[in-house]
């Protein structure tokens, strides 16, 4: 007679999956506790299983502030609180981890430290910004293709309920907005913080964006793209910060987010757990490069007064 106690004690005797050991390189930013956080903790009510932060390189950038102040502090922290080994290069974090997560805060050290990261073969998940211009955030994804290394970058803000409930082809034109702070040392300062909104415009509106028009006010720059089908999508960064927004049009509805968007990681880092599980991006490599286009073009629009720019 079939037992189903049998049957369950059977799988309790199977080895539980093998945990994912994670490297961080740059613990500049709050996101590194945040994550370990939610990958460490059981009781976090939005606990992700499957991996583990096990090594971190500090990194920092001395010239921006955020990462100054805050490099030593947050890597102090987990460290003493979540058993994280601090080591001295990235080049030891190797042989410890099975993946990285690229986290420093400043986009100009990720070029370098990914053609670093990529001598190891293992993937990468890279944390906003992917980079600091379009001419790094190519080199990266050519770094990648040489080396064979599989990478994503993505903002947690794809994964509003918003972005995954509303993405779809019946979107006939999207209006996002949300904080953009900018900080002097990224030559597109969209990508500092505004990248967020403009990664939630292209996961509803998909790729296709062609001609980029940024016209720049006081507290707040609006920057507007025609795609190649003709459709309109929108994005206001608001400065210094503001909440975020969407606005969705389709032929016969009108979509609109609430006042207070959430924002979760755990769908993010839910992703993140599976690309080093399958190795296949959950954002193609394609949409993010053509986000930094829409940047670029933004950038070179503002540096002309205002003029239409076509992507490069």
């Amino acid at each position: 007679m079939f037992s189903i106690a049998l049957f369950l004690g059977f799988f309790s005797l199977l080895p539980a999956p093998a945990q994912i050991k994670l490297g961080i390189v740059g613990t500049d930013t709050s996101h590194v506790l945040a994550f370990t956080s939610i990958f460490h903790d059981v009781n976090n009510p939005n606990h992700v299983p499957g991996a583990r932060i096990v090594a971190a390189f500090k990194g920092g950038s001395p010239d921006v502030e955020s990462s100054r102040t805050r490099v030593d502090q947050y890597a102090k922290e987990l460290e003493s609180k979540w058993g994280v080994e601090i080591v001295p290069t990235i080049s030891a974090l190797c042989p410890k981890v099975d993946g990285f997560l690229l986290e420093s805060v400043d986009g100009r050290k990720h070029l370098p430290q990914f053609r670093e990261i990529a001598t190891c073969g293992k993937p990468v998940f890279i944390d906003k910004p992917l980079a600091s211009t379009l001419e790094d955030a190519r080199e990266i994804a050519r770094i990648g293709k040489e080396k064979n290394v599989p990478w994503f970058s993505t903002s947690s803000l794809r994964y509003t309920e918003a972005c995954v409930n509303w993405s779809s082809p019946q979107n006939l034109g999207v209006i996002t907005w949300g904080p953009g702070p900018t900080e002097e040392h990224h030559y597109l300062d969209l990508s500092w913080y505004a990248v967020h909104p403009i990664e939630m415009l292209f996961t509803l509106m998909g790729r296709g964006c062609e001609t980029v028009t940024r016209t720049v006010g006081k507290n707040a720059d609006e920057i507007t793209c025609r795609w190649k089908d003709g459709r309109i999508g929108t994005v206001r960064s608001l400065r210094p910060s503001g909440d975020y927004g969407v606005v969705v049009f389709r032929e016969k509805e009108i979509l609109q987010s609430p006042p207070k968007m959430r924002v979760n990681y755990a769908p993010m880092l839910k992703e993140v757990v599976r690309f080093f599980q399958t190795k296949q991006p959950p954002v193609p490599n394609e949409d993010t490069l053509e986000i930094f286009a829409f940047m670029d073009a933004a950038q070179k629009s503002k540096e002309q007064g205002g003029k239409p720019v076509k992507l490069r």
